[in-house]
Parts: structure tokens; sequence; C-alpha cells
């Protein structure tokens, strides 16, 4: 299935950067798990409202503050990732450190731009 990416804190609003993330993991034929707030879908990507059991995940990008992000640290270091990208205004040093101490890549980037440049 490829390098999955999951997008945490995915917004069924079309303005919202974490929704054109996802269309725009689509476009780039990057597969792609979703959470947030409300269920739904987006380019026929399911968002989850709950934390469902997902394996072999490889990139877990946050759009949630650092406030929001607490609730996920167990979930995400469970999760395993090869990396986790912290987008524009979820940057938290604390998670960042917990990430970097369990072997985990940290990056500050917008996966958008990332994607669009060919740097994913």
């Amino acid at each position: 299935m490829g390098k999955v990416t999951l997008v945490l804190g995915a917004s069924l609003k079309e303005y919202r950067y974490s929704n054109l993330c996802i269309r725009t993991l689509v476009s780039a034929h990057i597969p792609v798990e979703a959470i947030g707030l409300r269920e739904g879908n987006i380019s026929n990507i399911k968002v989850h409202s709950f934390i469902p059991e997902l394996e072999d995940i490889h990139t877990v990008t946050l759009y949630l503050g650092p406030e929001n992000q607490k609730s996920y640290y167990d979930y995400i270091l469970k999760l395993n990732p090869v990396r986790v990208i912290f987008n524009p205004g979820t940057e938290n040093i604390e998670f960042q450190e917990i990430l970097k101490n369990a072997g985990i890549e940290v990056i500050e980037d917008c996966t958008i731009m990332m994607v669009e440049g060919g740097r994913f």
C-alpha cells in the first residue's frame, strides 16, 4: 500500500489546511488515513472521529495545536511512525523531545508544500 500518512486534526471544511493536505496527498497518490472531530469523507478518504487501530503508518502530520496534541501522545508513540510533521502553528517542544527520544524523526514544515515541492 505504500507509505501511509495519518492526517491528525482533519477538517471536513474545504478551506482548512488539513482538508487541502488530504486532497494534496490523494492527488500525489500517497495513501492517507485521517482523524478529525467529525466523521465524513474528503476525496474518498474516510475521516474517523475516533482513534482507529492503524498499522504501518509511515508519517503522522499534525493539524492540532499543542494543547490538543497531548491526548494523542501515547497513540502516536504506539503507531511508531518513521516521522511526525509539525505543520505551522502545531510546533510543540515537549512532544518533539518525546518523539526524538523514541527515535522518531521530527520535522517542522508544511506538508502541502513538502508534497508539492517533491520533498515529501
